[in-house]
């Protein structure tokens, strides 16, 4: 975390939130990761080093919560059981599988895997409420295996405006996540044209990430994704703490 937070500094950033993966019910994998978060270490640390560098940098607690069907009641426990200033709901398992696996795109060639995706964000959406923003919405893209795959948004249109509808009314934001430049896909995730798409729906809150695991992925392509945010129109993004938005100009 310190190194992380060093890089941040060096980079002139004057916020920084990390955002600890807790995905219940992760599917055992080669690596053997379960993906779940040691909260309190997790906390005592950042505690720790907010204060140190308490004079360089503000730093935030979050989570990214990765959610299901079947961990629904989990999940809101977890995001009830601490202060966190920030919630990131994501989707990272659909049916068992996480899209970074071939497995996934074996099961839902082509565009059927981000169809697949987005029905069980939509779910999600519809009956969890304890976030902030949703997370990278077209994450499956990044993995899909067929090099003639191309995200066309009218594919999706009938159940991505419902996913963004339903996030706005809800009062929610979502995320814009600079992994999808690292991932070699030209463009960040969400799509520009869903990112387009919230904003005439009405959607305000916008936070930014950079998917940033490791120092050298910190505020990755940021100076991109404030071009390409301003040009569809964007004004400001969005910080949280306590989970309370806070609107800053771009």
């Amino acid at each position: 975390m310190e190194s992380m937070i060093l890089k941040a500094i060096d980079l002139g950033l004057t916020k920084i939130c990390f955002t600890e993966h807790q995905d219940y019910g992760y599917p055992e994998n080669k690596e053997n990761f379960d993906f779940l978060v040691d909260l309190p270490s997790y906390k005592s640390e950042l505690l720790s080093l907010k204060d140190k560098y308490n004079d360089r940098i503000k730093i935030l607690f979050g989570a990214e919560i990765g959610l299901m069907p079947t961990t629904y009641d989990k999940c809101r426990d977890f995001a009830r059981s601490d202060d966190f200033d920030f919630i990131i709901g994501s989707t990272h398992i659909v049916d068992q599988m996480d899209p970074y696996e071939p497995i996934y795109f074996e099961t839902y060639p082509g565009k059927k895997g981000l169809l697949r995706y987005l029905e069980v964000i939509l779910q999600n959406v519809k009956v969890y409420h304890d976030y902030c923003v949703y997370g990278h919405l077209d994450y499956a893209v990044r993995y899909c295996p067929d090099k003639n795959y191309q995200f066309i948004y009218q594919d999706y249109a009938d159940l991505i405006e419902e996913i963004l509808k339903t996030i706005i009314e809800d009062g929610k934001g979502i995320e814009v996540n600079t992994g999808g430049y690292k991932y070699g896909l030209g463009y960040p995730n969400p799509h520009p044209d869903i990112l387009k798409r919230y904003l005439e729906l009405g959607g305000e809150i916008l936070t930014i990430g950079s998917d940033g695991h490791c120092p050298e992925h910190m505020a990755y392509d940021f100076p991109k994704l404030r071009e390409l945010l301003t040009s569809l129109g964007f004004r400001f993004y969005t910080v949280f703490q306590n989970q309370s938005p806070e609107f800053i100009e771009l």
